[in-house]
């Protein structure tokens, strides 16, 4: 198990901002033993273009980034998903499709950095600061001894990680 290369999909509504920036990290810091996604369940079309500023600027490839709906990943033919994280309150709370081979979820709901008003360098903090939260998030996620943890201890771990510092209630408050 331990050569297995794991899919991780990360959802959002809009897949412009957190997904796109969480699929960024993790195909970094996963080093080859994790591969991930992202998509959106009304995706915008584009990625708002903070989030590649941001990414381009902390030397990621950008060229993976479009914006994409979920329904890419719930066809024949896409590639099975072994975990599934939701990174916005909104895509938490929609019916997502059956994914198969049934994926471990977890919710790890941050605010979104879109949505941020102020200046161009508050806006700009905003996404900043949702990349240091996922970076934190994703670094522990990829460190977990995927081999020794049974399902129902990982499940814990999961959950726990989504409940790290800037994550969002059903209801889109910090908690």
């Amino acid at each position: 198990m331990t050569d297995k290369t794991f899919n991780v999909l990360f959802l959002c509504t809009g897949n412009s901002a957190r997904s796109i920036i969480a699929e960024a990290i993790l195909n970094r810091e996963g080093r080859g033993k994790f591969k991930a996604y992202s998509a959106g369940s009304h995706p915008k079309g584009e990625v708002h273009p903070f989030t590649i500023k941001l990414l381009k600027g902390l030397n990621h490839d950008t060229s993976f980034a479009r914006s994409k709906n979920w329904d890419e990943f719930a066809v024949p033919g896409a590639p099975q998903m072994d975990f599934v994280f939701t990174v916005c309150d909104s895509a938490a709370a929609e019916a997502c499709p059956v994914w198969p081979g049934q994926p471990m979820t977890a919710h790890w709901g941050l605010p979104d950095p879109a949505a941020a008003e102020g200046t161009d360098v508050e806006r700009h903090l905003a996404f900043s600061e949702t990349y240091r939260m996922l970076y934190h998030r994703i670094s522990i996620f990829v460190s977990l001894p995927m081999a020794s943890l049974d399902k129902l201890a990982l499940q814990k771990r999961l959950d726990q990680i989504g409940a790290m510092e800037g994550s969002t209630t059903a209801e889109g408050k910090v908690a």
